[in-house]
């Protein structure tokens, strides 16, 4: 991507927002939606991903960065901040219903330790060869689950979130549908979704397959078309490839770290890495059924030794020689996720250089970012975003 004009350095709110009123309205899909909910939000075809503003700011879990993460409080903020896309982790209940939660393991995004009706359930699994301990949402039924109350995954860092804890319970990935359908209608704009499906083999082993029930819910809001307001992502490409069979909305594979290979490859033995997917081989063979990738920012960007930048890859030019988008993440303003450069004082907690951050990841011409600080993307945005004019 080239860079445009210098940022515009105004106030957040109504010039941001204002910067996707162009975007088109919601894709293919023609179902009653439940509830006597329109599908798409009552709102008409549209162009599709290619019409998202760019650099494209995604709210990672929402606006996680001030409020409980995967809340439809998070969520909210997100959306009012300007955030172009919104994100949403999905994993299933007992009773086979798909709900927004980071991990299937629950015990440290709600209060589901203050319930002592729920102590038994307490146990260790093996998550994708890793084992963990504390309760899993396959193990509650939707009805147990709404019992609960979500929480701040890391206080440590995030103390202020703390303050919105128990205000939000964990919600349905259709309560998020119906949730983007209104405020689309409200604003007369599409709420764009990014949706990941977490663990699709595990949960498949379980009989809890995850995208036979997400593209029933994508049919029946009519996101399911080539032109859908959403993308479906996922780090088991198998998922991508199950997912490219059943809709045509736009698909992200995700990636991790280099050395390391997604479970679904683990399972069937194939001795790919992610190394080997970041490889113009490997993005050719992912562009036979997704339309980008959302690789860690370290896969653009790699970290030294002691955490600073160092030489960026051919990543970005490799993918968009595929015709593949580029979403990487994740970006946080908190000194301790900024690479060393840009952290300001010793405060792990503090804000760092966030900004000088976000604007070495642009440079490299990438086409948008997983945000846990929507506002902060969105200004750092600006400046790299075609036709806008100088500061004022």
């Amino acid at each position: 991507m080239t860079q445009g004009g210098a940022a515009r350095r105004t106030v957040l709110g109504a010039a941001v927002l204002a910067a996707g009123t162009s975007m088109t309205a919601l894709g293919a899909g023609t179902a009653s939606a439940a509830g006597g909910e329109r599908a798409g939000g009552g709102q008409g075809g549209g162009g599709g991903y290619r019409d998202l503003p760019v650099p494209t700011v995604i709210g990672h879990r929402g606006a996680c960065g001030y409020r409980p993460e995967h809340t439809l409080g998070s969520y909210q903020l997100a959306l009012d901040l300007g955030a172009d896309v919104i994100e949403q982790d999905i994993v299933p209940t007992k009773d086979g219903h798909l709900v927004c939660r980071h991990e299937n393991e629950i015990g440290g995004t709600t209060d589901v330790a203050d319930h002592p009706a729920f102590a038994a359930r307490r146990t260790t699994k093996s998550i994708d060869g890793v084992s963990v301990t504390g309760w899993f949402t396959e193990d509650f039924t939707l009805a147990e689950l709404k019992t609960l109350r979500a929480k701040e995954r890391i206080p440590a860092v995030r103390q202020r979130n703390t303050l919105y804890d128990g205000r939000w319970a964990v919600p349905t990935f259709e309560e998020v549908l119906r949730w983007a359908n209104r405020e689309g209608r409200r604003r007369d704009k599409q709420v764009w979704l990014h949706v990941e499906t977490k663990h699709p083999t595990y949960f498949r082993a379980l009989g809890l397959g995850l995208e036979e029930p997400l593209t029933r819910l994508l049919r029946r809001y009519g996101r399911d078309g080539r032109d859908a307001a959403v993308f479906l992502q996922s780090f088991e490409p198998s998922s991508i490839q199950r997912l490219s069979r059943l809709v045509s909305a736009p698909r992200v594979v995700l990636l991790s770290a280099a050395n390391t290979r997604p479970w679904d490859f683990e399972v069937a033995k194939d001795p790919r890495t992610v190394a080997d997917l970041v490889k113009p081989e490997g993005l050719k063979w992912i562009s036979g059924f997704a339309q980008g990738i959302g690789p860690t920012l370290d896969l653009v960007i790699p970290r030294d030794a002691a955490g600073r930048l160092g030489t960026p890859t051919t990543l970005v030019k490799d993918a968009h020689a595929r015709g593949l988008l580029l979403h990487p993440y994740t970006a946080r303003n908190e000194n301790s996720f900024l690479p060393a450069e840009y952290r300001r004082g010793t405060d792990p907690a503090a804000y760092g250089d966030a900004f000088g951050a976000y604007a070495k990841y642009f440079e490299q011409g990438i086409d948008g970012i997983f945000t846990d600080n929507p506002d902060t993307g969105l200004l750092a945005a600006e400046a790299f975003r075609p036709g806008r004019g100088a500061d004022r």
